[in-house]
């Protein structure tokens, strides 16, 4: 890949975060002798990281990052192959072509453009888009914000930060609700509001 400046850099280009790009995952390690590297996601959903062949990279946290040194700013860079395998998902990018330029990614995180996503399924939701959303049971009452999914099995359970009373004192808790049919009652994504079937006590 070549550069205005007339360096190059491998295969990764500079290039700033997109406004709507998501942490999918993160470079575990080198995969094999032929440049792919093993990823780990961050959700059991993974069709976003299939979606797109244009990835955008930074750096690790400081606490994974010793020694990382391939880039310190954000980098895209062009999926040349992935492919789910025992591992779990592996992938190649273009212009890495042997194990050592694969180790060089280790710890690297790994995000898409929120738009590159596929279409979900009807009932269907990416967690990233159910992350702020306010929910609140049929009764009006407010139980929470989501902060995270948690896969459990065949099902997921949305995990929300409230605030509960303790001797007349609002201390911050946590609240939990399984994403499913049976206490789901409505997803509403441009109002960001979720409608469930539970009580504030349960």
């Amino acid at each position: 890949m070549s550069h205005p400046n007339g360096s190059s850099n491998g295969p990764f280009e500079a290039s700033p975060l997109p406004g709507d790009a998501v942490e999918l995952g993160r470079f575990l390690d080198a995969w094999g002798i032929k440049g792919w590297v093993r990823i780990q996601p961050h959700s059991a959903d993974t069709r976003a990281l299939f979606a797109t062949t244009e990835w955008f990279l930074l750096p690790p946290e400081a606490r994974f990052g010793k020694g990382f040194s391939a880039f310190s700013a954000p980098v895209r860079v062009q999926v040349a192959d992935i492919k789910t395998h025992a591992d779990g998902i592996v992938a190649r990018l273009q212009g890495m072509d042997d194990r050592n330029a694969a180790e060089v990614l280790k710890g690297a995180r790994i995000h898409v453009s929120r738009q590159a996503f596929p279409p979900a399924e009807e009932g269907e939701y990416y967690w990233v888009d159910l992350i702020g959303l306010e929910v609140v049971n049929r009764q009006g009452e407010h139980l929470g914000v989501v902060r995270d999914l948690l896969p459990t099995g065949p099902t997921s359970v949305l995990v929300m930060d409230c605030t509960e009373t303790v001797d007349g004192v609002d201390k911050p808790a946590e609240r939990m609700v399984p994403f499913v049919s049976a206490y789901i009652d409505d997803v509403n994504l441009a109002e960001r509001r979720i409608t469930a079937d539970w009580g504030l006590d349960y």
